[in-house]
């Protein structure tokens, strides 16, 4: 295992991508092309694919296997590329994490095994387990709603010696977590602890967080950007506005009701700007055109679209 890979600890803003999609397992590799360089040229710090947002654990792993090749050689070494190896089978996250770090990227990305609900002690001798055998360096990822598992802060605290480990996601939305998170991440300042609901960000970089891994970035980047360069210099007024127009770009994670509502969101607005298309890994869909006509009427009204 090496943590060579990254050169610095990561900061700033690390957009968790969208997998673009023209049907159930073929990659729309143009609209990633457009969607990695729209956020490239929008300032941003990294890239983060197969999370959450990237729909990975409904990707075959041929796809995925695509996914992390084809932006790899976009990005060209440009910034770090994230990749998520999350999975219910250990042998496959590691099989994953092997062919990222030959593509090219800088790390990988692991929440808690899913289906199978693992206890506290289980998830730190996956922790044990998983991190000697990785090619990467290795951010631990806390999804709870998806997971049904927390990475408690003892937890997190017993492996704080693993020289692997190089930062945490909190996609928690409890700001008491994140503020444990903090201390355990103070015993050892090279490490990143990045937030994923970007409503937070502004209030957890205000705490001492290093960033965001936000959906909106992907959408918006140069927003983000700006809005993560102004809470660093304090620049209350500025962050204001800008977290004003955060808020009203979020109303498209509102259009829907369910789980899958957030990326159906994000997938919708990029494909209103032309970026790619929206399909839907199975088994979910792209939103109707009643929803779609929600999401247009926001990004009108952010001056996205005329």
């Amino acid at each position: 295992m090496t943590t060579a890979s990254l050169s610095k600890p990561l900061r700033g803003i690390v957009p968790p991508l969208i997998t673009p999609l023209l049907d159930r397992d073929t990659l729309n590799r143009e609209g990633l092309e457009r969607l990695i360089e729209r956020v490239i040229g929008g300032g941003v710090h990294g890239l983060f694919i197969l999370g959450t947002s990237g729909e990975a654990p409904s990707l075959s792993y041929r796809l995925r296997r695509e996914v992390i090749e084809h932006t790899c050689r976009q990005v060209r070494g440009r910034m770090p590329v994230l990749v998520g190896i999350t999975d219910t089978s250990f042998v496959e996250s590691v099989s994953l994490a092997h062919v990222a770090a030959e593509a090219g990227a800088q790390a990988v990305v692991s929440s808690s095994p899913y289906y199978f609900p693992a206890g506290q002690p289980e998830l730190l001798e996956f922790i044990e387990r998983l991190v000697p055998e990785l090619p990467l360096p290795l951010f631990l990822y806390n999804m709870p709603q998806m997971t049904k598992t927390q990475f408690s802060p003892d937890t997190l605290r017993r492996v704080t010696h693993l020289d692997g480990i190089v930062g945490i996601k909190d996609s928690s939305g409890d700001l008491a977590y994140f503020d444990q998170l903090l201390d355990i991440a103070s015993q050892r300042p090279g490490r990143s602890l990045f937030v994923g609901p970007e409503h937070l960000l502004v209030e957890t970089l205000s705490r001492g967080g290093h960033g965001g891994v936000n959906g909106g970035a992907q959408i918006e980047p140069r927003l983000f950007v700006e809005l993560y360069e102004a809470a660093m210099r304090r620049d209350e007024a500025r962050v204001a506005a800008l977290q004003e127009r955060l808020l009203l770009l979020g109303r498209i994670y509102q259009v829907g009701q369910h789980a899958s509502t957030v990326i159906k969101g994000m997938k919708c607005a990029l494909s209103l700007l032309g970026v790619c298309d929206d399909f839907m890994a199975e088994p979910f869909h792209r939103f109707r055109q009643p929803e779609r006509e929600r999401v247009r009427q926001t990004l009108m009204e952010l001056g996205m679209l005329s």
